[in-house]
């Protein structure tokens, strides 16, 4: 099946539906690709895949600049990649959960199936073949310069770096480069012991080492993970072992992003802390582990803890007013560092709290999805009443939906202008600063990307064909 490819340019201005608002902005969509018409007659079985009827394509991811769309189709009995259009080489499988574009939006990779084997093509380049590729393993250093994964050959795994495969372990987690791009860290299992590996050089062994570690700091110089040995639980940072505890909160690792502090929440089994540089700090009932945050010029520190039956935010040391829960991921600290913003559940009701002040009350927020704008003045967030969804900026609700993406809502790097996917009725929509554009099918991944100009780039789908859509402020 060919894929057809348009230059077909529609314009729309303001709203994509009837309005009396004064037009803010101007949209343009391009129609791209159509999408091939699958079948699955003459579906070879693969477990590593998984495939819908009639889906047009599974696996569809967005550069990080919004302006490049990659995937994977069936091509008879084969399967291919397809990257801006243009099909890449045919294999016999494609990898589900590892597709994926370079930091810089250049590259992309991802695992493939020649018989019994597996390889990752970077750039259009195959590797060297594995007996298998471990899920969701594939990754480009920070720099786009350098790709590890979990290989499994024979009876052991290795990760490979650069095309290079390092020691063979009986079982090895996901590995993650340093923000600097120059070292790869991983957990390794030898029998029944793991180890923290950095490049490939282990560390000693412990009974487990915590799902979420090990961590980098932002220069890229220190590394911590959480461990555990018998009935001692303790922190590594810096190859030095820290305190017992009972409990370590292995979500709650965090360097300052000056990389200069370091701090977890830990339990000595009737009470939970946050352990800052090895201090210790106030006792309470039970912390948040997602919740610990420096401030992004890392002199200030904020929590949500509980005591008293009820839950509070600590922002400096200073306990906050009590509610019945505080959002997972919450508090958060604005881009200047001086302002805070956390979500609140009081009684069957939830809102949103921004520098002490609560906002509107509502029947749900979207735990994940509280923002500050760049310029650190404005806040938005995704809320719900009854069965509907809506967005609220600046403490303003706005239009009711069906639904409202997970990736929404985003701001403008000059924080003038808000976006976000909403769902309405069986069509898909962005709305722009309050305005409703043109329905679609769908919005490839929810993914919105403001330029540095304000104006707005998105993938959607419609009639059988992807569109490129951008939209402009006038």
């Amino acid at each position: 099946m060919g894929f057809l490819c348009a230059t077909e340019l529609f314009t729309f201005t303001g709203n994509g539906a009837s309005s009396t608002l004064k037009p803010s902005s101007r949209t343009e969509e391009e129609r791209l690709w159509k999408l091939p018409p699958q079948s699955i007659e003459h579906f070879t079985p693969n477990p590593l895949l998984h495939f819908a009827r009639s889906a047009p394509a599974f696996d569809v991811i967005i550069s990080s600049d919004g302006r490049r769309i990659a995937y994977a189709v069936w091509k008879g009995h084969k399967q291919c990649v397809v990257v801006d259009g243009q099909p890449e080489r045919v294999y016999d499988g494609i990898a589900l959960g590892l597709l994926t574009f370079s930091p810089d939006s250049q590259q992309v990779a991802y695992a493939a199936k020649t018989g019994a084997k597996w390889t990752v093509v970077v750039g259009g380049r195959p590797g060297p073949t594995y007996d298998g590729v471990g899920e969701a393993s594939l990754v480009f250093s920070p720099d786009s310069k350098r790709v590890a994964y979990v290989a499994q050959d024979g009876a052991k795994q290795v990760v490979v770096v650069d095309g290079q495969p390092g020691h063979a372990f009986d079982g090895i987690a996901k590995a993650t480069f340093s923000p600097d791009s120059r070292h790869v860290a991983y957990r390794g299992k030898q029998d029944a012991l793991w180890m923290v590996v950095l490049d490939e050089h282990s560390g000693p062994a412990y009974d487990r080492i915590g799902e979420h570690s090990p961590i980098f700091s932002s220069d890229g110089k220190r590394l911590a993970y959480a461990t555990k040995r018998g009935k001692e639980r303790r922190v590594v940072v810096d190859e030095k072992e820290g305190q017992p505890y009972e409990i370590i909160g292995d979500g709650s690792l965090r360097f300052s992003p000056d990389s200069k502090h370091f701090l977890y929440a830990a339990s000595t089994g009737d009470h939970w802390m946050l352990v800052v540089d090895g201090r210790p700090g106030a006792a309470y009932a039970d912390i948040e582990v997602g919740s610990p945050f420096f401030s992004p010029d890392s002199k200030r520190l904020a929590y949500a803890a509980k005591s008293g039956g009820k839950w509070l935010a600590v922002v400096d040391d200073i306990p906050g007013p009590t509610f019945d829960g505080i959002g997972q991921y919450s508090p958060i600290f604005s881009p200047d560092s001086q302002r805070v913003a956390y979500l609140a559940q009081k009684g069957k009701a939830q809102l949103a709290v921004l520098d002490g002040q609560p906002g509107p009350e509502f029947d749900g927020i979207a735990d994940d999805s509280l923002i500050f704008s760049s310029n650190s003045q404005r806040l938005a967030y995704v809320a719900q009443r009854g069965n509907k969804q809506l967005v609220v900026v600046d403490g303003k609700p706005g239009p009711v939906y069906d639904g409202i993406s997970a990736r929404s809502p985003v701001f403008s790097p000059d924080s003038q202008r808000v976006a976000y996917d909403a769902q309405k009725g069986k069509e898909r929509l962005v709305v722009v600063d309050g305005q409703p554009g043109p329905p679609y099918d769908g919005v490839v991944n929810g993914v919105l990307t403001f330029d540095h100009d304000g104006s707005l780039r998105y993938f959607a789908c419609k009639g059988g064909f992807f569109y490129r859509v951008h939209n402009a402020p006038k």
